[in-house]
């Protein structure tokens, strides 16, 4: 028997997405919200599709998100990691196409932390010679 449902996890930065993926027609929903309700942004809507797009299964699977912590970038990138790899799992042969674009990869970049004697990570406080 072939398993129903897919899940998968995406993170970057401070935001987590877990992914649910499963064979239906097409609808994207986020925190029970559908996608256009909850990034109002078309290119990050855009970026969160596009491993659907490269894959040519847009309308092949019904997906659910749960995203928890940081901001909208982080989310978005977040779920798309999500879906890639919750697509892999659907089909194996969808790995190659998602690996040449870069989507498997995990962006590991997370805020520096701040420095004692600095007012931030990296700034300095003004220099005054006299």
């Amino acid at each position: 028997m072939e398993k129903k449902v897919f899940n998968a996890t995406g993170r970057r930065k401070e935001s987590s997405a877990q992914v649910k993926i499963k064979i239906g027609t097409g609808k994207i929903m986020v925190n029970e919200k559908s996608l256009e309700d909850y990034i109002r942004v078309p290119r990050q809507q855009s970026l969160i599709k596009l491993p659907l797009i490269l894959t040519s299964s847009e309308n092949g699977y019904d997906i659910t998100i749960t995203v928890k912590g940081g901001g909208t970038t982080g989310q978005t990138d977040a779920i798309k990691l999500g879906i890639a790899r919750a697509l892999i799992l659907v089909n194996p042969k969808f790995r190659p196409i998602l690996k040449k674009e870069g989507l498997l990869t995990r962006d590991s970049r997370i805020i520096e932390r701040k420095k004692y004697g600095h007012p931030k990570a990296r700034k300095k406080f003004q220099f005054s010679k006299r």
